[in-house]
């Protein structure tokens, strides 16, 4: 084979594309997939067609038996065919992720009520008074604010009363917000407060990205619960079914890992090998969701409990995630929120 083969790959022989996979099978708009085959490019070495339904992608690599193929905006769950030189391919299903609001900031993982109304922060750069610090939006999907006094709200999470909880990186406070948006301190001095999340005896855990995980009693008494190497960022927190909890904490490594803590604050490395891991979440198999890079490549991993990790979701500028109802999950960017019909089951988030 000459070089000029190398670099091109085979040239398409057969003239009828076949689709073998699509890798990942779920993506934001943006995002990037790829799909294997065989004769994926024109005899020409023309760039084949992608279709997203109705919609045509973008390709960013084509070869014979592979193309890299850009979700393009507007697209829409349902079949993805290759054309190349007048045959189309056999349909693969491709999930793609629908924008439900734009405009925010979150951090981390949205959270859902028990009614299945979404909560998200518009969290704001360090020590930046917003006019909303959260918006609530419904299950038709309608944007309304919330909380408005809070600063720097971080992240959110429901005792198994439905009461709300949320952290303030700003001033290291944990309030405790009613339903009609008024809001008191719950525990204070609780250093830079980034995630929480409540473990099956309502004890609530803090993560201070500056090295402590906080563990208050329902009686707010306030313990020392597991220290941890510091984060750039924040301490994401989600606990597994077997009462374990788990962190992420990114560094300025990009070959970060996922923390397991047990009952008794021991601490042990999970998995190692995620790049900037933030929003974590457990499906109803014990599978663990991850909101980050793998391999290079950015989205939602997932790693299941022997410890193999694979990208299941690709999109850029994930940083958190939540279950929802039907089998779906609220996805969060950096600036919005998509919903993505993805049959899997989420852990219960408070198992009895």
């Amino acid at each position: 084979m000459g070089i000029s083969d190398r670099l091109m790959g085979k040239k398409n022989v057969n003239g009828r594309p076949h689709i073998d996979g699509v890798s990942p099978n779920a993506a934001l708009p943006g995002a990037e997939i790829r799909i294997s085959g065989s004769g994926l490019r024109p005899v020409e070495l023309r760039r084949p067609r992608v279709q997203f339904g109705e919609v045509e992608g973008s390709v960013v690599i084509s070869s014979d038996d592979f193309l890299v193929a850009r979700v393009p905006e507007g697209a829409a769950s349902g079949p993805v065919v290759v054309a190349a030189d007048g045959h189309v391919s056999n349909p693969q299903e491709v999930r793609v992720a629908v924008p439900i609001a734009e405009n925010l900031h979150p951090v981390t993982n949205p959270a859902l009520d028990v009614e299945g109304n979404i909560y998200v922060t518009f969290s704001g750069s360090r020590g930046q008074k917003v006019p909303v610090a959260i918006f609530k939006i419904d299950t038709n999907y309608t944007v309304k604010p919330f909380l408005t006094e809070m600063m720097n709200a971080t992240s959110i999470a429901f005792d198994r009363e439905g009461q709300m909880y949320v952290s303030s990186r700003y001033d290291g406070t944990v309030y405790r917000v009613a339903p009609n948006g008024t809001m008191s301190a719950y525990a204070e001095g609780m250093g830079i407060a980034t995630g929480i999340a409540f473990d099956r005896e309502q004890n609530l855990y803090v993560g201070d990205r500056s090295g402590t995980v906080f563990k208050i009693a329902r009686d707010r008494q306030t313990f020392v619960f597991a220290t941890l190497e510091p984060s750039v960022s924040a301490y994401h927190l989600a606990f597994g079914p077997k009462g374990d909890l788990f962190i992420t904490g990114p560094t300025t490594s990009s070959f970060d890992g996922v923390y397991k803590i047990d009952p008794h604050g021991r601490v042990s490395m999970f998995y190692r090998g995620i790049g900037r891991p933030q929003g974590l979440a457990f499906d109803a198999d014990g599978n663990l969701y991850v909101a980050g890079s793998l391999a290079g490549k950015r989205g939602i991993v997932r790693i299941t409990p022997e410890g193999k990790a694979n990208l299941e979701i690709a999109g850029h500028g994930l940083v958190g995630l939540a279950f929802a109802p039907g089998r779906s999950a609220v996805l969060a960017t950096t600036n919005a929120l998509h919903h993505l019909s993805w049959n899997i089951q989420g852990q219960p988030l408070l198992p009895e």
